[in-house]
C-alpha cells in the first residue's frame, strides 16, 4: 500500500524579487469603524412537510403559540394537538457595516436550531435583530434561499449542499444607527492587519511627508494620526491611497492535513546536511482460482498471489545547504534531492529541530 500526499507550494514572493507596493487603506483600519454581529431568534414558515417536529422542539412550539397569539389567534388550549411541520425555529445572524444609516438593507444568514431537515422555500417572518447591548439595530424579514439541493427517494437519497442554512440578499432592514463622524475627531489611530514595527514607522513616514508632524508610531500595530485642523475626511482620503512597501517576517507555515507548505521571502537556512530516504513496500495481492476439469471430482480453491515491491530509496543523496541560502536556494536544494511532497513537512521540521531554519514555524 502506497501513501501519497499532496504538496501545494506557495512562494510568496522569491528572494531577488521586490516587495510590491501596497496602499495604507488595504493593510489598516481606522480605529472605530468597524462592523457589528447582529442575532435574532426567528420562525420560518412555508417548508415542505421539512420542518420542526413539535413533540421534539418545545421552543418551536411555544414559538409558534405565542405568534399566533400576537396575531390574534387563540391556539393555546389546542397546544397539545399542533403536529404542522412546515415550521422550523432558526437563529439569523447579520453584519452591521460601518456608516450604514436608518432604511439601508443589510444581507442574513438563516440556520436551523431544532429538526428541521430543509428550509428551502420557507419564509422568514418578522425578525428583530440585536447587537451585544441587547438593542435592536435591524429587522429581518423575508423568503430564504438555501442553493442546496435534497432528493429522497425509497431506497436512497441525495444531498448537496446544505439545506438547513441560507440567506437572504437584502433581508434586514437597519432601524438603528451606529454613530461615527470624522469631524469630530481630532485624531484617529490606524491599525495594521498584520502588526509589524517596521511597516509602522513607514506608515507614518510616507504620512509624514505630506502631513509634517501628523503620524507617530505608538506600537507595531497603531500609528496615531493627528488632524491638525484640517478637514479629517480629506486628510483620511490621501492618506488611504499613499504607498508603502509592508515588511513580513519570516515564517514557515504547514498544514499537515492539505499538505500545504507557505514560506515567505525572509526565511533563511544556516548551513546544513540533508540525507532523505523513505522505505516503500508495496503488497499487491492477486488471488487466483484453480477450478478442476470436469467430472475431476475435484474441489474448486482460490490460490493466493502475492506481489511485494521495496523500494529503499538508495539513490537518494547527502546535500549541503550553505549558510544564509534563500528561500529560492532552499526549494531548489531540495527538489535536486529528489524530496517527495510528503517528506517536504519532516525535513524542514528537521532543520528547525537542528536550529538551522532562522524563520518560525507554525504547524497546523
Amino acid at each position: 500500500m502506497r501513501l501519497f500526499v499532496t504538496l501545494t507550494l506557495l512562494l510568496l514572493p522569491l528572494s531577488g524579487t521586490p516587495a510590491a507596493e501596497v496602499r495604507v487603506k488595504d493593510i489598516t483600519d481606522v480605529e472605530g469603524v468597524r462592523q457589528n454581529q447582529l442575532v435574532g431568534y426567528g420562525l420560518v414558515v412555508g417548508l415542505n412537510n421539512t420542518g420542526d417536529k413539535l413533540d421534539n422542539a418545545v421552543f418551536t412550539r411555544e414559538s409558534l403559540v405565542g405568534m399566533l397569539e400576537r396575531l390574534g389567534v387563540n391556539t393555546r388550549d389546542q397546544i397539545t394537538k399542533l403536529s404542522t411541520k412546515n415550521v422550523a425555529a432558526v437563529m439569523v445572524t447579520a453584519d452591521l457595516p460601518p456608516f450604514a444609516r436608518t432604511g439601508s438593507r443589510i444581507d442574513i444568514a438563516v440556520s436551523a436550531l431544532g429538526d428541521a431537515t430543509n428550509l428551502t422555500g420557507g419564509t422568514l417572518l418578522v425578525t428583530p435583530l440585536l447587537a451585544a447591548d441587547g438593542e435592536v439595530y435591524a429587522v429581518a424579514q423575508g423568503a430564504l434561499t438555501t442553493d442546496a439541493i435534497a432528493v429522497k427517494g425509497s431506497a436512497s437519497s441525495v444531498v448537496r449542499g446544505v439545506p438547513t442554512g441560507g440567506r437572504i440578499a437584502n433581508g434586514a432592514t437597519v432601524e438603528r444607527e451606529i454613530r461615527f463622524s470624522f469631524a469630530d475627531q481630532s485624531a484617529l489611530r490606524l491599525s495594521l492587519r498584520n502588526p509589524d514595527l517596521t511597516t509602522a514607522h513607514r506608515i507614518a513616514a510616507v504620512v509624514n511627508r505630506s502631513f509634517a508632524g501628523t503620524a507617530a508610531v505608538l506600537d507595531p500595530r497603531t500609528i496615531s494620526v493627528n488632524f491638525g485642523g484640517r478637514d479629517p475626511l480629506d486628510m483620511m482620503e490621501r492618506i488611504g491611497e499613499m504607498r508603502v512597501q509592508p515588511d513580513t517576517s519570516a515564517k514557515v507555515v504547514v498544514d499537515e492535513a492539505s499538505g500545504t507548505i507557505v514560506m515567505g521571502a525572509n526565511v533563511r537556512i544556516s548551513t546544513v546536511a540533508i540525507a532523505q530516504g523513505n522505505l516503500t513496500v508495496r503488497v499487491t495481492e492477486t488471488p487466483e482460482v484453480s477450478q478442476p476439469n470436469p467430472f475431476a471430482g475435484g474441489r474448486t480453491t482460490v490460490v493466493p498471489r502475492t506481489d511485494i515491491q521495496i523500494d529503499d530509496g538508495q539513490n537518494r543523496k547527502l546535500g549541503v545547504l550553505n549558510t544564509g541560502v534563500t528561500l529560492r536556494d532552499l526549494v531548489t536544494g531540495l527538489n535536486a534531492l529528489g524530496v517527495s511532497p510528503r517528506d517536504m513537512i519532516s525535513i524542514l521540521q528537521a532543520i528547525k529541530a537542528a536550529g538551522a531554519l532562522q524563520a518560525d514555524l507554525e504547524v497546523r
